[in-house]
């Protein structure tokens, strides 16, 4: 489950809305495919670091079967309290770059939107009831989406 959600929305179906569209990879690359491996680069990073803390510092994985025992506000989380799909949607853009596909950048689009809704229905609502007070402190003092200048002490 930790690679299958990421590795399925990030991978498997951008590829899909890619390759049957005929787009294929540039034959030269130009500053779009620099910018591209920069960004996707990063998105891997934040994924990787946030599996990474689930583990060290949550005991737990991404997994809604084996998810963390505690609430992680460490690493990447003392920034932005989503920087899992902050990752994502950065591995996205960085694919509708490389590829100059607007359907990507739509699709990007519509996931970021799935992710919000998600979070605020369902995510947020349910950590405060398990976490209470520590998780409203935590909301405090980071930002949903945007890294924040102040982190979570």
């Amino acid at each position: 489950m930790t690679v299958l959600f990421p590795g399925t929305v990030a991978g498997y179906l951008p590829y899909r809305i890619v390759h049957p569209s005929g787009i294929s990879g540039p034959s030269e690359w130009s500053w779009a495919q620099f910018a591209s491996a920069v960004l996707l680069g990063a998105g891997v990073i934040i994924l990787l670091r946030c599996i990474w803390a689930f583990a060290r510092h949550g005991s737990g994985t991404l997994a809604p079967f084996d998810e963390p025992l505690r609430l992680v506000v460490r690493d990447l989380y003392r920034y932005v309290r989503n920087p899992m799909y902050v990752g994502v949607v950065l591995i996205l853009l960085g694919e509708s770059l490389f590829f100059w596909s607007g359907r990507l950048v739509l699709y990007t689009s519509l996931l970021f939107a799935a992710f919000n809704v998600f979070v605020i229905g369902y995510e947020e609502p349910r950590l405060r009831s398990k976490y209470g007070a520590e998780y409203e402190r935590y909301c405090g003092q980071v930002g949903r989406w945007m890294p924040s200048l102040r982190r979570a002490s």
